[in-house]
């Protein structure tokens, strides 16, 4: 159980307090230190998945415990960004983004519980999705410059509609299943 896959998403829900406290804190580099954190939490995000399937190390709990990591490290960066920002546009991004990671899980628990859970496996539309997501993150985290901000509030916008296209898509995806009378 205990392999370098899962250690490094062991690691990355460990960075989630840290990441609470540095956000938080009263001084100048708080927020690029936040942003920095984020962006580990991030990296070992890909590395744990590919060093997972390079060294043939996936394990159930890996499989369990890598998404609830990404899910709840998104989620309270997104909670926090928009209780600092306060503005609707961050809001709503954040309520849309965190709904649709709440919905999309439990559809392919459901799924996989049908067998069917292949249907509305991971697809390219959704790595984009988070790829935006992250920078947009970062970005807004650190806040290095007006024209970070701004290059921020794009890529959450862009984040935003691939968060709704790709539940659109995977609900689609769905759609024989969850009509069935």
């Amino acid at each position: 159980m205990w392999n370098i896959p899962n250690t490094l998403t062991t690691f990355r829900l460990l960075l989630i307090p840290v990441f609470a406290v540095l956000f938080y804190l009263p001084y100048s580099w708080a927020f690029f230190a936040a942003a920095f954190i984020f962006w580990l939490a991030s990296v070992t995000d890909i590395l744990d998945g590919y060093l997972a399937r390079k060294l043939e190390q996936s394990t159930p709990f890996g499989a369990f415990l890598d998404p609830v990591a990404d899910k709840v490290m998104v989620s309270v960066a997104l909670v926090m960004l928009a209780t600092y920002y306060q503005n609707y546009f961050v809001t709503a991004a954040a309520i849309i983004i965190i709904s649709r990671e709440i919905v999309i899980s439990a559809l392919r628990e459901w799924m996989a519980e049908l067998g069917k859970r292949d249907d509305v496996a991971v697809s390219s539309l959704g790595k984009f999705k988070t790829a935006a997501q992250m920078l947009a993150i970062i970005g807004l985290i650190w806040q290095y410059a007006p024209w970070m901000i701004n290059l921020s509030y794009a890529l959450l916008a862009v984040a935003t509609l691939l968060t709704v296209t790709s539940m659109v898509a995977y609900l689609h995806a769905a759609k024989a299943e969850l009509t069935k009378s």
